[in-house]
């Protein structure tokens, strides 16, 4: 495998860091942080380089470039500081150009370039998280119409959303799980923000539908596909989770290191001490180990080799060990990494909130060993 990037990739990265360098961003980032908001001026700075269509084939105006330049992309702006959580939206365009009509691929495809948050996917249920057995939600037919019922919460990006694909059962047929397109300004729907720990540029909402009426033609995709649908989307969502908290965690050690050697303590630089070092060491340790896996994710992605458990080990392995290196680089920078709006400190909030978003650690662990087991059987 040569993770060496081409031209055009080298282009794109030097694009994203020219922006990223064209003005101080971490007070917009701290700013939107503390007021729970959505960096639109940001992302919209990204959209005119094409970030959000990375993954869009060319035929829609895409740069059908693959999952390495993301892993690229995501990189840069992560050792920059930026909250790339934000964008996971953007690489999942091309679901609806696969299971979409035309009516809700003309919608979505409306909003590129804009740098507004445009949908996701709401299936979580307060009783029903990775096992969609307990999934209460439910939709019935009658009159000619669909009205759907439930309850989602946790849902990512819902306040800043103005459609979501909503998973629900058939009332009629429980088994039978099915996905909705849903333009939330319907009557019948109410969304309750949720406060939390880290993230906190990306809104979380508890959603209620209360006899909302839909239309035949905003069913997404197949009658009864929704579960498959939404495994096959897994991979890619745990990717981009494992190459965000890699760029965080390099942006931390970089920003450890740099102090290490400038602050001085006893008469010389605290890098010069073997604690010190071997919390630098370890880092750079971890972060080679999460490079490599990230990259080698994504190529496999591209040549059309991801093993079923492969996006699931990136982020179980990525998530705690950005965790770890943050954590040593907030213990190097001591007092100012836990004063004031240090982007580290955001780092480390963030961090823990990743270790259940996309699928919880233990839903890695089995996922991993699973596909594991059944490759040796």
């Amino acid at each position: 495998m040569d993770f060496r990037l081409t031209e055009d990739q080298q282009l794109m990265v030097q694009a994203v860091r020219e922006l990223m360098e064209s003005e101080s961003w971490e007070p917009y980032f701290a700013q939107c942080d503390a007021a729970h908001e959505y960096p639109q001026r940001w992302v919209a700075a990204l959209c005119e380089l094409g970030v959000d269509t990375i993954l869009l084939p060319e035929e829609h105006g895409g740069l059908d470039a693959g999952w390495t330049t993301v892993a690229a992309v995501w990189e840069e702006l992560g050792r920059l500081g930026a909250p790339t959580y934000v964008l996971y939206q953007l690489p999942t365009l091309r679901t609806v150009l696969e299971v979409g009509t035309p009516e809700q691929i003309e919608r979505i495809l409306s909003y590129v370039g804009t740098g507004r948050q445009i949908w996701n996917f709401a299936m979580t249920e307060p009783g029903a998280g990775s096992s969609f057995a307990a999934m209460s939600t439910t939709y019935t037919r009658r009159d000619g119409k669909v009205y759907l019922n439930g309850h989602k919460t946790f849902i990512t990006s819902s306040l800043g959303v103005d459609q979501l694909v909503v998973m629900a059962r058939d009332a009629d047929d429980m088994d039978q799980y099915t996905e909705w397109f849903v333009d939330l300004s319907l009557p019948g729907i109410t969304r309750e923000p949720l406060d939390k720990l880290g993230l906190r540029m990306d809104s979380c909402c508890e959603i209620y539908f209360d006899q909302v009426e839909l239309r035949e033609e905003d069913r997404f995709g197949g009658e009864g596909q929704g579960f498959a649908r939404t495994v096959a989307d897994f991979d890619l969502e745990r990717f981009l989770v494992a190459a965000c908290d890699y760029g965080w965690a390099l942006c931390a050690f970089e920003d450890a290191v740099r102090y290490a050697n400038q602050r001085e303590q006893g008469g010389q630089a605290i890098g010069r001490y073997q604690l010190v070092q071997d919390k630098i060491a370890r880092m750079r340790i971890a972060l080679t180990t999460m490079r490599a896996m990230v990259y080698e994710t994504a190529w496999k992605a591209d040549n059309g080799l991801l093993g079923k458990g492969d996006a699931s080990m990136a982020k179980l392995y990525c998530t705690q060990a950005a965790a770890q290196v943050v954590d040593d680089a907030i213990q190097v920078l001591g007092g100012i990494a836990v004063t004031g709006a240090h982007r580290v400190a955001r780092f480390y909030r963030d961090l823990r909130v990743e270790r259940i978003s996309g699928g919880t650690d233990e839903m890695m662990v089995l996922t991993v060993a699973r596909a594991a087991l059944k490759e040796y059987r």
